[in-house]
């Protein structure tokens, strides 16, 4: 009999009809996957082969709009899901209701974070305290009547393929010799396989992540710490023997666990890829191929998406993967993603009411160290001869001198298309850039005349932690004094000022959290919630609470 052995998790529900969604799933062994709705709804495909495991992407179609309804999965005809006494309340697909003659647009709640390292097991410590999707999860489980997210955003480092939990190396220990190169780090697609094993099956996350629809994007520990930092760093790890099936591995499964479920179901079925692996017995050469293809042109791939609900537009976008690197013209997007974002960025101005955009890594940072990795891009490309660029590049890597200010041009582009669709009459109430990465939260705003309200939205992480050494350096980042020293960077380093201002309007909150954007018409409230541990119990504790469409 065909077992469950990861999932259900409830990826795409449609915000255009409210009558379908898809539900993704693992099995132990080839079957037919089912998903049988209380309200009659209900969709069933066969699963396709990976590398020995078998998946499905369930489409239910049928769904009532603006309805909740509780759903049951079987493999073969055999109910899998729910499990048996798992003491948590019935998963369930919510539905928007459609807007029309006398129905508004309904609202959306927006849960958002990053970097998240798989909790401990039941009983035991780990290092960096209580989860906070864990905790989010418990306490919507206790009150089935609680308020819930429309959607879950998962901004990056959803699994951390360079820094194994203690039962992982041992996992992997019993499978290879640690003392061979990449060592206590993931190497191939079944040790991915592990990783999202271990994280989703974590019993409080199962259930959110089957109840609650989630977006997903990778950033560089999904691969590796810094991948894609820079032209030399990437050849230095081709130069390896164990690389190239890393990254290859890393790709495939995040194409399988991640990136299918991000798109609809009409997508789904344009994408020849995915009708090539259910085609065949087995789709790891076709996977295999792509991901190859993937790695040796980026711009033959797009990982970026769009989602609109309602009128609340979301672009996510590909801050990893879609980098040129040549020193002489680093860019953050390539040409073809850069237009890709500016024409959905632009198309149908004036039909919504929000635009968020999804980057993994924050596009404004405290100014000292926007300054910084301004003046290092600089050095990197031999503003001050050969011995700094070899400086700049060991800096780059040691400080992760990598998000959008090390790129400059394409810092001022995302300003330019920002300041474009924020202003004039068909502006949006508010344009939002949602991102994690830093390990602390904050919000922050630039100096635009803009008609809308533009804020840089930073949450992270989810379940990590940072050194105190750092948290100093993000305070001093923000300070009048951290701002002086930028200075000296940019003269160092000939770069002249950034094109725009901007200031701190909140924060830096340090600790496991997660924001919450709740966007109705073209108001606009933000929550932060950190989770916080009392006499061996979690909770989640509201720090913020923020109208940002009201004056500030």
């Amino acid at each position: 009999m065909a077992g469950l052995r990861l999932g259900p998790l409830l990826r795409h529900v449609d915000w255009e009809t409210g009558g379908a969604a898809t539900i993704w799933v693992e099995a132990d062994r080839p079957c037919t996957a089912e998903v049988r709705c209380a309200d009659g709804a209900g969709g069933s495909t066969r699963t396709f082969q990976i590398a020995g495991h078998h998946y499905a992407l369930v489409t239910v179609t049928g769904l009532t709009p603006g309805a909740t309804t509780a759903y049951e999965v079987l493999l073969d005809g055999r109910q899998v899901w729910p499990l048996p006494d798992s003491g948590f309340p019935p998963s369930t697909i919510t539905t928007p209701a459609v807007a029309g003659p006398g129905r508004p647009e309904p609202g959306l709640r927006v849960t958002f974070g990053s970097c998240r390292q798989a909790a401990p097991p039941a009983g035991r410590r780990g290092p960096h305290g209580a989860d906070a999707l864990d905790t989010l999860a418990a306490q919507l489980a206790a009150d089935p009547e609680a308020e819930r997210p429309e959607l879950l955003l998962l901004l990056g480092d959803q699994v951390y393929a360079d820094a194994l939990s203690q039962e992982t190396r041992q996992w992997l220990a019993a499978r290879r010799d640690l003392r061979d190169a990449p060592g206590a780090q993931v190497a191939d697609y079944e040790e991915y396989t592990r990783l999202y094993y271990e994280s989703w099956l974590d019993p409080e996350i199962r259930w959110l992540l089957s109840t609650v629809p989630s977006l997903q994007m990778f950033d560089d520990h999904d691969v590796i710490d810094d991948w894609n930092t820079s032209a030399a760093w990437l050849a230095e790890m081709r130069a390896t023997p164990w690389w190239r099936e890393r990254v290859l591995s890393g790709l495939m499964s995040y194409w399988v666990y991640q990136h299918l479920g991000n798109l609809s179901p009409a997508e789904l079925a344009a994408d020849g890829l995915y009708g090539a692996v259910r085609e065949d017995k087995d789709g790891t050469d076709a996977l295999r191929a792509f991901a190859s293809a993937a790695d040796a042109d980026p711009a033959s791939v797009r990982w970026s998406y769009r989602r609109d609900f309602g009128r609340t537009r979301l672009l996510m976008v590909d801050t990893r993967a879609a980098r040129v690197l040549a020193e002489d013209g680093r860019a953050m997007l390539d040409p073809a993603e850069q237009q890709w974002l500016r024409e959905n960025a632009l198309a149908g101005h004036g039909n919504y009411d929000h635009l968020l955009i999804g980057s993994s890594l924050p596009w404004l940072m405290p100014p000292l160290i926007h300054d910084a990795e301004t003046w290092n891009a600089a050095l990197c490309r031999g503003e001050r001869g050969p011995r700094w660029a070899r400086i700049g590049e060991d800096l780059r890597r040691r400080s992760d001198l990598e998000h959008w200010a090390a790129f400059p041009a394409s810092f001022a582009a995302l300003t330019d298309l920002i300041e474009e669709v924020g202003t004039g009459p068909r502006a949006p109430a508010t344009v939002c850039v949602l991102s994690g990465d830093v390990h602390h939260a904050y919000v922050a705003e630039p100096r635009i005349p803009s008609t809308s309200r533009i804020f840089q939205l930073t949450c992270s992480p989810v379940h990590n932690s940072i050194h105190t050494v750092v948290k100093w350096g993000f305070r001093l980042g923000w300070s009048r004094t951290g701002r002086w020293l930028g200075r000296g960077f940019s003269l160092h380093g000939r770069t002249g000022r950034p094109p725009l201002n901007w200031r701190r309007t909140g924060g830096p909150w340090f600790g496991n959290q997660l924001m919450t954007l709740a966007l109705s018409g073209r108001t606009a409230r933000l929550r932060l919630d950190q989770a916080r541990k009392r006499r061996q119990r979690a909770r989640l504790v509201t720090v913020l609470e923020r109208e940002l469409t009201a004056a500030q």
